[in-house]
C-alpha cells in the first residue's frame, strides 16, 4: 500500500516542518526561459565579475581526463598549498563542498536537540536553517545601526550556547566589525563556547581596522574560522571551502564528514586560483572601484546605503523589495531582494563590471522613476 503524505509526515523529525528551504538567486538560465529574455545580467548572488583565474580554468581542463577517477578524498595537495599560504598546519585545516558543509559539520558535532546557537537578526540565513535541522535553538541579536552588537552578542550567551556564529563582513549589510571590539568579545565569550567567524567576504575588506581570523588562531581556543573559493576566487560553480582551527576540534570533524566531499576539478580549480596573485589583485582592484562608483552615484539619486566593505551593497529603497526585483528583472538585471532577511524595502546589488553598474543604475533609475 502507498504512503500518504500524511503518514510520511509522521516519520520526520518534528523540527523539520519548521525549516524553510533557503532560497538562492535567480540563475541567468531560468531568467532566460521565464521571460525569453538572453542579453540579462546577474547581480544578485556576489559572485565574481571576472568570472573564474585563468589559471584555475587551465587546471580544471588538464584534470577533465581523470574524471572516471574519485579525488582525493583528504584533499592533500590543496591542504599543502593552504597550510604553506596560511602559516599554519595541516591538521588545523578542513576542506568542504562550499564553506556551508563545514558549517553544517560544525553544527552537527557540537549541537544537539535544544542547545543553543547565538548569531546575529539579517544575516546568512543558512545559520539559522542548520541550526534548526538538527532541533537546536537559534537565537538572533538585533543589530545596532546595521552592524553586529558584539557586546549584545556576549551577553545573550548561556549555560545552553554551543555555538556563536558571526559573519565578517556581513552579509547581507556589508558592515564590519573593529579589530577592538572583537578582542573585546573574546574575553568576553566562555572558553566552553565555539566561535565561528565567517569571513567569505573578508578578502574585500580594506578597513586596517578588520581583524583577520586568522591572527587568533590557537590550539587552545575554541575558534573556527571560514574561508571561501566561491567570491574573490571566482569559483563559486565548484563549490570548495575551507577552515581552519584547533587540531583536535577539526579532527572530529573530518570524521563526521562525508568522504570525497571537494571534487576533482573543484581541488585542481582552488590550487591554481591559490596561486594566481594577479587575478586576485585584479578582482579586489575591479570590485572596490566599481563599490566606490555605485556608492556614489547610489547616494546621488537620494538612495539609503549601507556602508559596506564586502562586494554588495544594500539599498533601502522605501517600497517593496520584490516589486523592484520584479521590474529589474523585465529590464534583464537580476538583483536581490531582501525580504527573507527581513528587510522588506530592500534590495541587494553585487559589483559587477563597470558597463554592468552602468546597466544596473539605469535600470534602477527607469524602475523608481527618478
Amino acid at each position: 500500500m502507498a504512503q500518504t503524505a500524511a503518514s510520511i509526515t509522521s516519520l520526520i523529525q518534528p523540527h523539520l516542518s519548521q525549516l524553510t528551504p533557503y532560497q538562492a538567486g535567480k540563475p541567468l538560465e531560468e531568467l532566460a526561459r521565464e521571460l525569453g529574455l538572453t542579453d540579462a545580467i546577474k547581480l544578485a548572488s556576489n559572485e565574481n565579475p571576472l568570472g573564474p583565474s585563468p589559471k584555475a580554468l587551465a587546471a580544471i581542463q588538464a584534470e577533465l581526463a581523470s574524471l572516471h577517477r574519485y579525488p582525493d578524498s583528504h584533499a592533500y595537495y590543496l591542504k599543502e598549498e593552504l597550510s604553506r599560504h596560511l602559516g599554519i598546519k595541516v591538521q588545523q585545516l578542513i576542506l568542504g563542498n562550499g564553506s556551508d558543509e563545514i558549517l553544517d559539520l560544525l553544527v552537527r558535532a557540537l549541537v544537539s536537540p535544544g542547545d543553543e546557537v547565538v548569531s546575529t537578526a539579517h544575516t546568512f540565513l543558512m545559520y539559522g536553517l542548520l541550526t534548526r535541522a538538527v532541533g537546536g535553538v537559534f537565537r538572533a541579536v538585533p543589530l545596532r545601526d546595521m552592524h553586529l552588537d558584539l557586546p549584545a552578542v556576549a551577553q545573550a550567551v548561556t549555560p545552553r550556547t554551543k555555538l556563536v556564529l558571526l559573519n565578517n563582513p556581513n552579509n547581507p549589510t556589508g558592515t564590519v566589525f573593529s579589530r577592538a571590539e572583537w578582542e573585546a568579545f573574546l574575553a568576553a565569550v566562555p572558553a566552553t563556547v565555539t566561535v565561528v567567524l565567517d569571513e567569505a567576504y573578508i578578502e574585500f575588506a580594506d578597513d586596517p581596522e578588520v581583524p583577520r581570523g586568522l591572527e587568533y588562531l590557537a590550539e587552545d581556543r575554541l575558534l573556527v574560522v571560514l574561508r571561501t573559493f566561491s567570491k574573490a576566487y571566482g569559483l563559486a560553480g565548484l563549490r570548495v571551502g575551507y577552515g581552519y582551527g584547533p587540531s583536535e576540534l577539526l579532527d572530529f570533524l573530518n570524521r563526521l564528514r562525508l568522504p570525497f566531499n571537494v571534487n576533482r576539478l573543484a581541488q585542481a580549480g582552488a590550487r591554481a586560483a591559490l596561486e594566481d596573485v594577479d587575478f586576485l589583485e585584479r578582482t579586489l582592484d575591479l570590485v572596490r572601484r566599481g563599490r566606490d562608483f555605485l556608492c556614489r552615484e547610489l547616494t546621488r539619486l537620494g538612495l539609503a546605503i549601507v556602508p559596506t566593505q564586502a562586494n554588495f551593497i544594500l539599498i533601502r529603497i522605501g517600497r517593496p523589495g520584490q516589486e523592484v526585483y520584479q521590474a529589474m528583472l523585465r529590464e534583464g538585471v537580476i538583483i536581490r531582494a531582501m525580504e527573507s532577511y527581513d528587510f522588506p524595502d530592500c534590495i541587494r546589488v553585487n559589483v559587477g563590471l563597470p558597463e554592468e553598474n552602468e546597466r544596473f543604475l539605469k535600470a534602477l533609475k527607469k524602475v523608481l522613476g527618478l
